[in-house]
């Protein structure tokens, strides 16, 4: 078929796309040309570790903000590719919670076998998209930074794959400059054990916070305190963690917040999320959201309202992350290649219409898991991805909500049921808080 197909970025939603894209051809399906730029020296976008902060060698904002010893805070189950199952690339069933090295070797792993490297331009960022109304094509510059050369291309379709986690949302705070320690966001947290024996400050309220407050404990802080804006989560924390309410003011190292208590800290790490930022893209093609369910003026979480033509992937907020990537990518891909036809405007705003109505009546996450598991069961009733369980899916988030509140500690020493294959899988051989060495090897020795 005619067309080309511009992809940017090779993380996990871009090779999804080309993963969709490689899945039809080997079908014996004729696809349009493919491109993915990826601005990093490999594919993996956010599962990359890079020891860096700030810039990379080449000048460019550090795109992942991936940190040594972080372990997955959700079942593997739950983002498991149903054309990739994790058995089938360890040999073997693994552990629900895997740490970092385990879940980029699986991400690049399926990327290896399927040969989607030959779609990537590695090294190569992404300076303008714009729109040619009169041709009815994109051009999109384009730096190549190992050869120092920029060029312009054409392409039919832009599939904006690019993330939302890579550009930090940092507030200010009244005497934030007289802090004397160590002021950091998450994006730019590397090592757990800088903090030992210090008195860490968590500012933020998600998954974050949670995760980097449980890091800085496991790795012998003094302790913790998580600062939250609008509620406590809750959870039973260890007796070196407390909750707090918003941070108020700093006078030197002493933090005043909302509820008129006081603390002495030696760092401040801000957890306060990120922004979706895409320089890059002409303004009438740039997504503005905040962190939505379902992001606005994108039809089916996916096409651009004002330009179909343009395609963005994993904008959501995130329940479900590589097998939702997967649908959408799917989806996308049958759109392009004609397989499944658009509706007109007012279809689609009606559509875009009764599914935001829901999501801002969602009472709490559970609610929200079931919102996620509807969004994403409508994406696969109209490809041919392949059969995953997605109830048992959405069963497996609530369970682990339920772990998570009865100890935060202990919830990734559970195991939990592929939706792929239906194996149980192996309770870990060592415990979360008790696993110091994150490696795949530690990981998968018998124990």
């Amino acid at each position: 078929m005619s067309g080309r197909v511009a992809v940017i970025g090779a993380g996990p939603c871009g090779l999804s796309q080309l993963q969709a894209f490689e899945s039809a051809r080997r079908g014996g399906a004729r696809i349009p040309e493919i491109v993915c730029f990826e601005k990093q020296t490999s594919a993996g976008g956010l599962w990359n570790y890079d020891w860096r902060t700030g810039t990379d060698a080449y000048g460019e904002p550090i795109h992942a903000g991936m940190y040594r010893y972080l372990w997955s805070n959700g079942p593997k189950e739950c983002l498991e590719f149903a054309d990739y199952t994790f058995a089938h690339h360890f040999g073997q069933p693994i552990p629900s919670f895997p740490p970092r090295p385990v879940l980029a070797d699986y991400v690049l792993g399926r990327a290896k076998a399927f040969g989607l490297r030959r779609y990537i331009e590695t090294n190569t960022v992404v300076r303008q998209v714009s729109f040619d109304q009169d041709a009815g094509s994109f051009a999109v510059t384009v730096r190549n930074r190992d050869k120092d050369e920029q060029r312009t291309e054409h392409f039919s379709h832009v599939i904006v794959a690019s993330g939302h986690f890579s550009v930090p949302n940092i507030p200010h705070y009244e005497g934030i400059e007289s802090f004397p320690g160590r002021v950091m966001h998450g994006h730019d947290f590397r090592e757990a054990r800088e903090f030992k024996g210090r008195h860490v400050l968590v500012v933020g309220g998600s998954y974050s916070a949670e995760d980097i407050a449980l890091q800085c404990h496991k790795y012998g802080a003094a302790s913790v305190t998580i600062s939250y804006r609008s509620a406590a989560m809750g959870f039973h924390w260890p007796d070196t963690v407390d909750e707090r309410a918003l941070l108020a003011s700093i006078d030197g190292a002493e933090v005043s917040f909302s509820d008129g208590s006081a603390k002495e800290f030696d760092a401040i790490i801000f957890c306060t999320g990120y922004l979706h930022h895409f320089p890059f893209l002409d303004d009438e093609l740039r997504l503005r959201t905040g962190n939505r369910l379902y992001p606005a003026d994108l039809y089916k979480g996916i096409f651009w309202r004002a330009n179909p033509k343009l395609m963005y992937l994993g904008m959501q907020d995130q329940f479900y992350t590589f097998s939702m990537f997967d649908l959408q990518a799917w989806y996308a891909r049958d759109v392009v290649m004609g397989r499944i036809g658009l509706p007109d405007g007012a279809a689609m705003d009606a559509d875009m219409a009764a599914w935001s109505k829901r999501e801002e009546a969602l009472p709490d996450p559970i609610a929200q898991i079931d919102f996620q598991t509807d969004y994403c069961k409508d994406l696969h009733e109209l490809v041919d991805y392949p059969h995953f369980d997605l109830q048992l899916l959405a069963d497996n988030f609530k369970e682990w909500e339920h772990d998570k509140e009865h100890d935060i500690l202990t919830y990734r020493d559970k195991a939990f049921r592929s939706a792929c294959t239906g194996v149980l899988s192996p309770v870990h051989h060592t415990t979360w808080l008790e696993a110091l060495d994150d490696s795949r090897e530690a990981y998968l020795a018998c124990g």
